[in-house]
């Protein structure tokens, strides 16, 4: 788990979209927060359940998972530090997916009630989460793209790079390098292909001198060219618009 508080991390990762002014600051600081260490694969949210609260990642990585009636899984939008992963939960009558541990990863809860509470004194809040939703729905539209329509090497290398960009917008990828517990199994079941065709991609990627992936230890040694296979443009991870004057003036009649 992060060393950062957990709301620390929350209000950097809301601030990343638009400055928080300091009655916003303290109706974060007030949210009662639930604290929980999860291992590799362990459910953070069940597909299935009628959870009464949200929460977001204070530390290691998660991924939304669905199931097969044959024991299969499908990974999708994987999550870092500061990513608030189940605000659908607000409006779902039932999780319809599950979000899993991609390796060890600390999760701060937060009640619904407490949520719909906070929006309703701040409509910059209100904006701010209802934007993470829409970067959610672009994250979920590039996936699909990924598994529909690029060879498995680009899709491969447009994860990386997805995952380099949004690291090095919290300062965890130094160098371009950075730590991913993901295991092989993992990464099948996110692109969609078998284990002996990620070690082969992987092999082909180290070969051309692109990257080196060990231990858990992923190291990009040349991201124009990573980025030019896997045709990434990082315009989806923009942040949105900020909110209008006149949407606070509509919340506060």
């Amino acid at each position: 788990m992060s060393k950062a508080k957990p709301i620390d991390i929350l209000i950097a990762s809301l601030e990343w979209l638009e400055p928080l002014d300091q009655r916003d600051r303290d109706l974060l600081a007030g949210l009662d927060l639930r604290l929980k260490q999860f291992g590799a694969n362990d459910d953070i949210v069940r597909s299935g359940t009628h959870p009464g609260e949200s929460c977001f990642i204070v530390g290691g990585f998660a991924a939304r998972a669905q199931y097969l009636a044959d024991g299969g899984r499908q990974l999708d939008q994987l999550h870092v530090t500061g990513d608030f992963v189940d605000l659908h939960s607000l409006h779902l009558r039932q999780m319809d997916h599950s979000v899993i541990a991609i390796g060890p990863c600390g999760v701060a809860f937060v009640r619904h009630d407490e949520l719909v509470s906070t929006m309703a004194h701040s409509p910059r809040l209100t904006w701010l989460l209802w934007q993470l939703t829409v970067l959610d729905g672009a994250l979920a539209r590039t996936w699909m793209t990924c598994l529909g329509r690029r060879r498995a090497d680009a899709a491969m290398a447009h994860l990386v790079c997805e995952l380099l960009t949004r690291l090095r917008r919290l300062g965890a990828a130094p160098n371009n390098c950075f730590q991913f517990p993901a295991t092989q199994a993992d990464m099948a079941d996110m692109l969609g292909i078998s284990t002996v065709h990620i070690n082969r991609i992987l092999a082909e990627l180290r070969s051309r001198r692109l990257l080196t992936w060990s231990r858990h230890e992923v190291h990009v040694l040349d991201f124009e060219r990573l980025a030019h296979i896997a045709d990434f443009d990082e315009t989806y991870l923009a942040p949105g618009n900020p909110m209008p004057s006149r949407f606070q003036q509509f919340v506060a009649t």
